[in-house]
């Protein structure tokens, strides 16, 4: 019996979560929730703040969490409750994989990406000041030599533990030299201990495009904060979006897993959310504390889903429930070969 804490998140957050859990007790895996409903707009209403420190504690306490999207004010309010939660629980590695597919029309094939983001510094520090005798908004970017050489390891560790066949550094060290520079040059160096890993390098805005013209000659990416917000999101677009790609956000003592979507307020309670991402960061979750056969038996079922193409929700082109895609995803793991 695994403890985890679960954080269902709002909008559609608690219909997917609640898909997730299904999911993962159709594996045979016991785990005991730790569940807190109340987080962000509703955390405020009752504690006066968008994330109580009853679920820090918990977290800490378990090591593990299966967490839904919450809603960010934009512009104004409350300050992002993901960035707030990876900061305070030290958790420096945001681990997408974006893999296509099959049966999900794009106009790519094979596309098997996975990003390494740094996840506590950059612009996302919360440095920020206003001026508002000169009107000036000013924020700024930190990036440290420990911040960097840690998620850079990670990757590199990553990459052998994996037999993956490259690892591409981002950075824009041609115009911020100093921060994103010395982003690139711990990666040099980390590089000079694995030479039996394909390593090269781009400047962020040339690798946005070759992302869209030939994702397939690029394998793993690790980038700063920002950067790899960014092209996180342009490469589950590649892979038929951010309905159907995990994520995970990792630190040395903690990991909290999570789909990288939103909230989608617009179709909560309608049965429309695509549950596939935040399945497939489940499986993650399973793959992390040992439960190996359990998380493959998730990622096959999915495969198997995508490939009949049946069942599959409105924004991949069907017309299934929420509750449909979790109720046929469990058949096959219950069909599963595994």
């Amino acid at each position: 019996m695994y403890e985890v804490t679960l954080v269902p998140g709002d909008g559609i957050g608690p219909e997917v979560t609640d898909s997730a859990c299904k999911v993962i007790a159709a594996t045979g895996v016991k785990i005991q929730w730790d569940r807190f409903d109340f987080v962000g707009y509703s955390a405020i209403e009752k504690f006066g703040h968008p994330l109580p420190d009853e679920i820090l504690d918990s977290i800490r306490s378990n090591r593990l969490s299966l967490k839904g999207p919450v809603t960010t004010p934009v512009a104004e309010g409350f300050r992002s409750v993901n960035v707030t939660l990876r900061q305070k629980l030290d958790l420096y590695v945001n681990l997408r994989i974006c893999k296509q597919l099959q049966g999900i029309r794009t106009p790519f094939s094979d596309v098997d990406l996975v990003i390494f983001r740094e996840n506590t510094e950059g612009l996302y520090s919360g440095i920020e000041s206003y001026d508002e005798r000169l009107e000036i908004a000013e924020s700024i970017a930190r990036i440290s030599r420990k911040g960097s050489q840690r998620v850079l390891r990670y990757a590199f560790e990553w990459v052998v533990a994996n037999q993956r066949r490259l690892l591409t550094v981002v950075h824009k060290a041609n115009v911020l030299k100093l921060s994103t520079g010395l982003f690139l040059r711990e990666a040099l160096s980390i590089a000079d201990e694995f030479p039996n890993i394909m390593f090269n390098q781009f400047i962020v805005d040339n690798m946005a495009m070759q992302l869209v013209l030939r994702p397939q000659a690029f394998d793993c990416i690790v980038t700063t904060n920002l950067f790899g917000d960014i092209l996180s999101d342009l490469c589950a677009g590649l892979v038929g979006g951010l309905g159907i790609v995990p994520g995970a956000n990792i630190g040395d003592e903690v990991a909290v897993f999570e789909a990288v979507h939103g909230s989608a307020p617009d179709i909560a309670g309608s049965g429309k959310a695509n549950p596939t991402a935040l399945i497939r960061s489940a499986s993650l979750l399973l793959h992390h504390i040992g439960e190996i056969k359990a998380a493959q038996k998730i990622e096959w079922a999915v495969c198997r889903l995508y490939e009949e193409g049946q069942c599959l929700t409105a924004d991949v082109g069907g017309t299934a429930s929420t509750d449909g895609v979790t109720n046929e995803i469990i058949q096959l793991i219950h069909q599963s070969p595994i």
